[in-house]
């Protein structure tokens, strides 16, 4: 029996040592730590109610509209009719990294489900399927991409992934630096299929990649690709600057792409995003386009001091050569460029407690290619629907603005404003009534256009807006928007030697001022 009895304290012994030295409120309390999962699922959902004064005209863009506001998507404003329709949408992502790569491999997937309420059902097509019973096949890939890390701060990202014109990683980064570093996806912000390659360090980073745009027929030399390197260092704990190249080889002669629209310089594409259109008809063309450029900021994010800063300068040149029977002739340079300031103060406690001004130059061409020559900017519009987006400036109308679903047609739709150019302002001011919950925003933008159409004037317009935002959880808000754009003299003008007429082909008559007001519904699930 005393043996029985001391083998038992010597078994419980340890347990007691453990527990004098406070180990056992770690059975009691603490929660063993979760293990990381291999799966994730996050989404992006919204819900919008719209009322508006421009619509398509055409039945058959009843779907999803995208590209310039009077211009070949036949968006048009009106004094007598109003829209009045509710838009959902939801971007699932789901994340495979197998605790095998110890979260050195990790696949990524991405796609798109969205629809107006009452559009129709009982189909097969993108962007509806909200009619009654439902039942359509609508969903849409956006990413799927491989990333590998060979090597800490080193990252490869391979296939369908975020084409962004910045270097950081679109993966690893919050939406709200991407579209405020780099240039703000400005020239190039949707997907593509490619490599691309980053390195981030701690005063340095850059990013190498490779995109294919269109493969059109395998064995020919046919193709549209893109090449891109960017290169970002620290010049202290405030500023930063960067280097960058992008180079277009497009021998695809606008064929593949956008549906009927094909793509290219030379496609129905321009038209339809607001984009100069190199008018060379069924006449086969090289194209070689690069971009030199560099984009700065002092305290991008807001958090060291008050004072935020950020700008780019972007150089186009290129080379555009026609066969009209005789073989491959040059037929136009192209020499154009832009500029982009945003400034602005902090004077809250919260990042949402500032005030801010962005100024914006594009050069423009007078005189098309009478002279061989563009010099105009050019954008990822001349390849994707849309293939860059200007949507952080704060405007609505004026310039595309991110909460939006089905329907992207604001009035400039691209950096090049038809190849016109143009040179626009934008102030906003921001503030956090109840900080990090109830936050409101009112806002102004204007610009004028730096080569007149026939018939037209400089003036562009002036826009206001305004918004009232609450918080209802983390990443969970309930929002209300308002716009109205007054339409300049420009808009006078029916002329479409450029591109697709300036005011929608209407003769001798400007637009009605276009306004919007919409209540959105938004939930980051994760």
């Amino acid at each position: 029996m005393k043996r029985k009895f001391f083998l038992l304290l010597f078994l419980l012994w340890p347990l007691g040592l453990l527990y004098g030295q406070g180990a056992g409120p770690l059975f009691d309390t603490d929660l063993p730590r979760k293990a990381e999962r291999e799966f994730q699922f996050l989404a992006f959902y919204i819900n919008q109610g719209v009322t508006s004064n421009f619509f398509p005209s055409t039945e058959f863009l009843r779907g999803q509209v995208t590209g310039r506001m009077f211009g070949r998507n036949t968006t048009m404003t009106s004094d007598t009719a109003t829209t009045a329709y509710v838009e959902q949408r939801l971007i699932p992502f789901i994340i495979y990294s197998p605790h095998l790569f110890d979260g050195k491999a990790t696949l990524r997937m991405a796609f798109e489900i969205d629809w107006t309420w009452g559009d129709v059902s009982y189909g097969t097509g993108g962007n509806q399927g909200g009619a009654v019973s439902g039942h359509q096949v609508n969903m849409q890939t956006q990413n799927i991409e491989l990333e590998l890390v060979p090597k800490t701060g080193w990252m490869i990202n391979l296939g369908l992934q975020r084409m962004y014109d910045t270097p950081y990683n679109p993966y690893r980064t919050p939406v709200e630096k991407l579209t405020q570093s780099g240039y703000r996806l400005n020239y190039f912000g949707t997907h593509a299929v490619g490599i691309s390659l980053y390195r981030d360090a701690d005063f340095h980073r850059f990013k190498v990649a490779t995109f294919k745009f269109y493969e059109n027929s395998s064995f020919r030399n046919d193709d549209v690709n893109l090449y891109e390197v960017q290169y970002e260092a620290h010049i202290n704990k405030l500023w930063k600057a960067a280097l960058t190249g992008h180079y277009v080889r497009d021998r695809g002669n606008g064929n593949g792409g956008v549906n009927i629209l094909g793509q290219g310089i030379n496609s129905q594409l321009t038209e339809y995003n607001g984009v100069f259109r190199f008018r060379y008809g069924s006449s086969p063309y090289m194209a070689d386009i690069g971009w030199i450029g560099t984009h700065f900021s002092r305290n991008a994010d807001m958090m060291l001091d008050r004072f935020f800063l950020s700008g780019y300068f972007n150089y186009n040149m290129g080379l555009v050569r026609v066969d009209r029977g005789s073989g491959f002739n040059n037929a136009a340079d192209i020499f154009g460029f832009a500029a982009n300031l945003r400034l602005g103060y902090r004077y809250g406690q919260t990042l949402n407690d500032n005030v801010n001004l962005e100024l914006l130059f594009t050069s423009g061409d007078d005189d098309g290619l009478n002279d061989k020559r563009y010099s105009g900017v050019i954008t990822g519009n001349t390849w994707a629907a849309p293939g860059g987006i200007y949507i952080n400036s704060g405007a609505y109308l004026l310039f595309p603005h991110a909460n939006v679903v089905n329907r992207f047609t604001p009035v400039v739709s691209d950096l090049s404003n038809m190849g016109y150019g143009l040179t626009a302002a934008v102030a906003n001011f921001n503030r956090s009534l109840i900080p990090h919950r109830f936050n409101v925003k009112a806002g102004t933008a204007t610009a004028l256009s730096n080569v007149t159409p026939a018939g037209g004037g400089h003036f562009l317009g002036a826009e206001i807006n305004g918004a009232l935002m609450y918080n209802l959880g983390a990443f969970m808000s309930i929002e209300l928007h308002g716009a109205y754009m007054w339409l300049g003299n420009f808009f006078d003008s029916a002329d479409s030697s450029y591109s697709a007429p300036v005011n929608g082909g209407i003769q001798g008559v400007r637009p009605t001022n276009p306004w919007t007001v919409f209540v959105v519904y938004k939930w980051l699930m994760f």
